[in-house]
């Protein structure tokens, strides 16, 4: 088998697992979610490691469409409020950090927090007000989870990304927003 045979192999694998994962998604609780964040006067992520990553993407697209976003542990983070949203990334919902924030959030604030997660039996069941699933595999290996060729958590963290590009999408087209208009949210300082 030639690279480029390879490449296109595992191109489609990849992509087959992404497009199995969002499929997966129930579009209810992703309509929840969109409700949420454009009812929120900020929204807030939270996540750790790759999770982050994916995360800070989505909270800075969010940005780009006017919306109020924050990571948390960011420098010029502001204080969290009843009319929040917090959204913790973690796809075992174990995670220490996002937990603990999450715990934190509630205790503080009582704003509404959303969990992305697989895990729907974590401990974040009992802070959350609702879960935004992502069925795939966690190190838990739970039953019905999407198994993935992927090392590790790749693809919770893909799926992640890719679910929060589609938001964007969706909140673009639901508040009919001129997409040249959305430059003047864009860093220039670059």
């Amino acid at each position: 088998m030639t690279f480029a045979e390879e490449y296109a192999r595992a191109r489609g694998d990849v992509l087959a697992e992404l497009e199995r994962t969002l499929a997966s998604v129930d579009p209810a609780q992703l309509e929840r979610l969109r409700d949420d964040i454009l009812r929120a006067d900020q929204v807030f992520f939270v996540g750790v490691g790759r999770v982050m990553l994916a995360l800070q993407c989505v909270c800075k697209r969010l940005a780009h469409l006017g919306i109020r976003a924050h990571y948390v542990g960011e420098i010029t983070e502001p204080a969290i409020k009843k009319d929040d949203l917090l959204i913790v990334g973690s796809g075992s919902g174990g995670s220490l950090f996002p937990l603990g924030i999450a715990k934190k959030a509630r205790a503080a604030a009582d704003c509404t927090i959303v969990h992305i997660g697989s895990n729907p039996n974590s401990e974040m069941k009992d802070i959350a007000n609702y879960m935004v699933r992502l069925p795939v595999r966690t190190k838990w290996y739970l039953e019905d989870e999407i198994d993935s060729c992927q090392p590790m958590t790749s693809l919770f963290e893909q799926s992640v990304l890719l679910l929060g590009d589609v938001l964007a999408k969706m909140i673009i087209e639901e508040r009919n927003l001129d997409m040249k208009a959305l430059w003047q949210y864009h860093a220039n300082l670059e």
